[in-house]
């Protein structure tokens, strides 16, 4: 029922606002396949629990994380980061759609062995603010494609913490997410793919990871589809 609604409300907003590609601004779709082409992979070798690059497995700074892995598809710079801007701060939820695609191809490729699919959350003044939550609308389309099953109440954002955007080093990130989370359920034995729109640092992702093991959770990986190198 819920995607026979979507399909209908969909097709006629298409009809009343055509879609188009929201790097280049063609008409036809809101990722076309020229300025898909041209998405700058995030390709390795990288540290396959923050995506930093490094010739090492794992970099020094994630020698105790509790992420098991973590992956990005694309760079954060040009088209990509024009998806992510034009997503979060212009409110264009239908560009959504392309970018879980594209993330739910790469995750049926090269799958991570996991049960649940979680967004990392926002905290409920700033979902008000924005009006909805970009990783949410991410891991929606991924956990339907993916056939995994989605929890989107477990995982709670405490503190409005300032922007990570904001803080310029690794340290101030940490603070500003330590302690920001909460589960209110037990995930004894399960395994979770945590979905976000960009990683940098990964201080949110390995926050938030650390609060689903306090949990019971027996992995953590994440998945973005940026990472700002």
């Amino acid at each position: 029922m819920y995607s026979l609604l979507q399909s209908t409300v969909s097709g006629a907003l298409d009809l009343l606002f055509p879609p188009s590609c929201g790097v280049c601004g063609a008409g036809g779709s809101f990722l076309c396949p020229a300025c898909r082409a041209r998405l700058p992979a995030a390709a390795g070798p990288r540290c396959r629990r923050c995506w930093a690059i490094t010739a090492r497995g794992i970099c020094g700074d994630c020698t105790h994380s509790p992420l098991d892995s973590a992956r990005a598809l694309y760079v954060f710079d040009g088209g990509a980061r024009s998806l992510v801007h034009a997503l979060k701060y212009r409110s264009l939820h239908a560009l959504s759609q392309p970018m879980s695609e594209l993330m739910a191809a790469s995750f049926v490729v090269e799958p991570f062995p996991v049960d649940v699919v979680m967004p990392v959350p926002l905290h409920g003044r700033r979902r008000r603010q924005r009006g909805f939550n970009q990783s949410e609308l991410l891991a929606r389309v991924l956990a339907a494609r993916a056939g995994l099953e989605l929890d989107v109440r477990s995982l709670r954002r405490n503190r409005n913490t300032p922007q990570q955007t904001l803080a310029d080093d690794r340290s101030r990130r940490e603070q500003n997410v330590r302690a920001a989370f909460s589960c209110r359920a037990s995930l004894t034995g399960r395994r979770v793919l945590l979905i976000d729109d960009v990683l940098t640092t990964g201080a949110t992702l390995r926050e938030c990871a650390r609060t689903l093991r306090q949990a019971g959770a027996a992995s953590v990986c994440a998945l973005t589809f940026c990472h700002a190198d």
